[in-house]
């Protein structure tokens, strides 16, 4: 098929092409597919196949031009690719099409490409690595919140204080308004689960209580329309709960775990700690590297690969409809950065020939069934099933690729 083509716009990873594809190819794609439709349909009166070409083409009109747009279309895109040598980053659009009988088929092709990555300068970078240091406090803290976590919840008849959990019947009306019946909450006081002059009525309630008061809105709360109103409120403090740790001692520490006693689960807890330090230690030196990198080989990321990143966070953390604005606006540069840093390391994988192998994919699931105690064909088929093969052969590239690069920068202990 001969076509023209004509850059309209040309900018990074945009591209904007008027294509026109002559009359005489257009006909033949018609010609070819009336035929078909001829040799298939059955009309009244006609035996199949044995309808008059001219018959068919009035009676299957609208199908057949459709059908003609979209293979003329088709084909076009396809030489488009071929003739520009272009990679496509996402679905192309097609804008003012236009198809009359006996005319050329003209259209706009717009489009996003891969960016051309160079990265001419990845080496001589010098990062800092902070020490992980794992003390008695944070293994403190650690250990408390366990003990939060199997805490125990018995009713009190006193006025509640914070870290108290209150049921409450809870309602407000716009100034001046009626309070209408008021609706059950379940609140831990100092949670900041509601706005603080509320917690300060209810802490001054005692069980079975009912107060209405006006509670002025805070001057920072999330709807700008709400803030520094002051509106009446009802509550009635329907139970008041505290809190009970269990006791610090070797029972704690076998309900916990496998743990013989209090010291052996401080040992294990303090190993933890000390082991995440040190994955984050390792994730700051990476972000440090990929932030030097990108800053001395700059290129242009598709906007269709962010809003696709995007798109799935928000479906990941179910933001709810009228946040999505604001959540796009916050996400947006977090999103490119990370579209950014996944281009780079695929870039250095491919050119120096770093990506995971089956083999290093056989190798990781060999090792996770060792820790787990299983057959490596079984957890093969487990993480298969669970789509999760594409997430270990990642993070393999990532490992092999930052191995790599580390070879070849410097990383300073900070002291």
């Amino acid at each position: 098929m001969e076509i023209q083509i004509t850059t309209k716009k040309s900018g990074g990873v945009e591209r904007l092409l008027a294509v026109t594809v002559p009359a005489d190819e257009v006909k033949a794609v018609e010609n070819t597919t009336a035929r078909r439709y001829a040799s298939s349909v059955r009309l009244p009166g006609f035996r199949p196949g044995k309808a008059p070409p001219d018959l068919v083409r009035k009676r299957y009109k609208d199908a057949i031009r459709q059908e003609v747009i979209e293979r003329v279309v088709q084909e076009a895109y396809k030489q488009v690719l071929d003739t520009e040598n272009l990679k496509v980053a996402a679905q192309p659009h097609i804008h003012d099409l236009k198809f009359n009988d006996g005319e050329p088929m003209t259209f706009e092709l717009h489009l996003e490409v891969r960016p051309e990555i160079d990265l001419s300068k990845i080496e001589g970078f010098t990062v800092t690595r902070t020490a992980p240091a794992v003390n008695d406090t944070a293994v403190d803290e650690q250990i408390e919140q366990l003990r939060d976590q199997r805490a125990s919840w018995a009713p009190v008849l006193e006025r509640p204080l914070p870290g108290d959990m209150v049921t409450v019947l809870l309602a407000t009306a716009e100034e001046g308004g009626e309070i209408p019946e008021g609706r059950e909450y379940t609140i831990v006081l100092g949670g900041g689960q509601a706005i603080p002059g509320i917690e300060e009525l209810v802490m001054e309630m005692a069980p079975s209580e009912t107060k209405e008061q006006g509670v002025r809105w805070p001057d920072d709360f999330p709807d700008e329309t709400q803030r520094g109103k002051t509106k009446p409120v009802r509550v009635v403090l329907q139970e008041v709960k505290r809190k009970s740790l269990p006791a610090l001692d070797d029972a704690f520490a076998r309900e916990v775990g496998d743990f013989d006693s209090l010291e052996t689960l401080r040992t294990t807890v303090r190993k933890d700690l000390e082991e995440h330090a040190v994955r984050e230690a390792d994730a700051g030196v990476r972000a440090q590297l990929i932030e030097q990198i990108a800053a001395a080989n700059t290129f242009e990321v598709p906007p269709s690969w962010v809003n696709q990143m995007i798109q799935a966070y928000l479906e990941v953390y179910q933001v709810p409809e009228d946040e999505r604005d604001r959540f796009l606006a916050e996400f947006q540069p977090v999103a490119e950065r990370q579209v950014r840093r996944d281009l780079i390391i695929d870039t250095i994988a491919e050119r120096e020939h770093l990506a995971a192998s089956e083999a290093d994919v056989d190798d990781r699931v060999a090792e996770v069934a060792q820790k787990r105690g299983a057959e490596p064909g079984q957890v093969y088929a487990s993480l298969q099933k669970a789509g999760r093969l594409k997430e270990i052969e990642r993070s393999i590239t990532e490992d092999k690729v930052f191995g790599w690069l580390l070879e070849r920068n410097t990383v300073e202990q900070a002291n």
